[in-house]
């Protein structure tokens, strides 16, 4: 009995712990939600435990393991793109490592480097693309590398930005591509209209072998990043995308568990998320969100699910959404955000509240922080009642989504990184 009394304590300590890192976009399962306490709702540039200036500039949001903090970020006119690992109390950079790549089109918005890593105790893992190549690379917590796989190359109009994860012993990547067909209207007559091969692959974490692998339908480049449902003892991996809707795998066989089709017809850049037994998902064009839907996978373990509401008003199109106490928080691209009701998609209400926005809200202790393009931090309560709470600017243009671990919350600007709060 007192064996089971303290293995049970460590299990405890050790699901603590873990609760406090912030290992991949979005941080615990992509939600976006903290449990820190102590990060103020205004603040001046006196409150910062620290700042610095990157030697590299970017957009992908920076994941932490213990005191280290890894991102990456790009040398444009060097042609050379950098992971960084940075000492947490400190912001001093710990070792760098870069790798060449040749030049390639990309969106306006888009940089080189712009998928967020991932990490837990063996290391970090990310994804440098390029039209020849998608590479997926694992270091060490020193920086040394463990292994690299070379996916194949790249079809995509905009650039890439598919982020990994971690999940049981396995490396995740949504790798959907184009298929040029789609944009025959403005591409030049002697392009190659062969889709990009898109798949679904779990990579194992040790030695970057191929644990599974689905092949899938190309229409557009996809950008959300999946999240993990665990039901009694299994878990699977939740995707999104064009092609193929809201897919369900088994985390271990790699089948596919369920799957809801038809949903939308353009690109997905918003990650799914999860609530009791409900999955979100959405898809946008353009510059807006088009729809977001709540959906309610088969109890009985049918392949299909049942649509238990959608959205089609004020719906972000890269904004990932916050759900959380019942309240699901939608922030869009354009300044709007609105509250609904997570189990039945009542509007508690919708305001705007400032300039458009690629950086995903985070929730934090009743709280959300969400980031426009121009570097502002706003401030809301997490509440079916709208209250806004303070503003702060960063003076410079921000898409990365902040990190949050042992109560501090890192910032991060296109050339600059911020460490806020207390540690915890």
């Amino acid at each position: 009995m007192v064996s089971r009394v303290i293995l049970t304590l460590i299990a405890g300590l050790c699901a603590d712990s873990q609760a406090q890192e912030w290992t991949r976009f979005r941080g615990p399962n992509g939600s976006g939600i903290s449990a820190a306490t102590g990060i103020p709702v205004r603040w001046t540039d006196r409150d910062y435990n620290w700042e610095i200036g990157l030697p590299v500039r970017g957009s992908s949001s920076p994941v932490l393991w213990g005191k280290q903090i890894f991102l990456t970020g790009d040398d444009a006119e060097k042609k050379s793109r950098s992971i960084l690992c940075l000492d947490a109390n400190s912001g001093r950079i710990q070792w760098r490592r870069d790798y060449p790549f040749d030049d390639y089109p990309l969106h306006r918005d888009n940089d080189y480097a712009s998928a967020t890593p991932c990490v837990d105790q063996h290391g970090v893992v990310f994804v440098w693309s390029t039209p020849k190549q998608v590479l997926m690379i694992a270091l060490d917590l020193k920086g040394e590398q463990i292994w690299h796989r070379d996916l194949g190359p790249l079809r995509g109009l905009h650039g890439s930005a598919s982020s990994p994860i971690i999940a049981d012993g396995l490396v995740l990547l949504a790798n959907d591509q184009m298929n040029p067909k789609r944009f025959s209207f403005y591409l030049p007559e002697d392009t190659d209209w062969n889709p990009g091969k898109s798949f679904l692959i779990a990579l194992d974490r040790k030695t970057g072998k191929t644990r599974w692998k689905i092949n899938r339908k190309s229409e557009l480049a996809g950008y959300a990043t999946p999240c993990i449902r665990r039901i009694g003892g299994r878990a699977e991996a939740i995707f999104t995308s064009t092609a193929h809707g809201i897919t369900a795998v088994d985390l271990q066989s790699g089948k596919i568990s369920w799957e809801i089709d038809q949903l939308w017809d353009d690109r997905t850049v918003s990650s799914p998320q999860l609530h009791d037994d409900l999955v979100f998902g959405s898809f946008g064009r353009g510059l807006s969100g088009q729809r977001l839907v709540a959906v309610r996978p088969d109890k009985a373990g049918g392949a299909k699910g049942e649509l238990v509401y959608d959205v089609t008003k004020s719906v972000p199109l890269v904004p990932s959404f916050v759900v959380k106490d019942d309240l699901l928080f939608l922030w869009t691209d354009s300044g709007v955000v609105s509250c609904l009701d997570a189990p039945t998609g009542q509007v508690h209400w919708r305001k705007r509240v400032g300039h458009s926005c690629y950086s995903s809200p985070i929730w934090i202790d009743g709280r959300l922080y969400g980031i426009s393009k121009h570097g502002e931090v706003i401030v809301l309560a997490a509440s079916k009642e709208f209250e806004e709470l303070g503003r702060v600017d960063l003076d410079e243009k921000t898409f990365a989504t902040p990190a949050i671990a042992n109560g501090v919350m890192y910032l991060r600007t296109q050339s600059r990184l911020y460490s806020l709060g207390k540690a915890q």
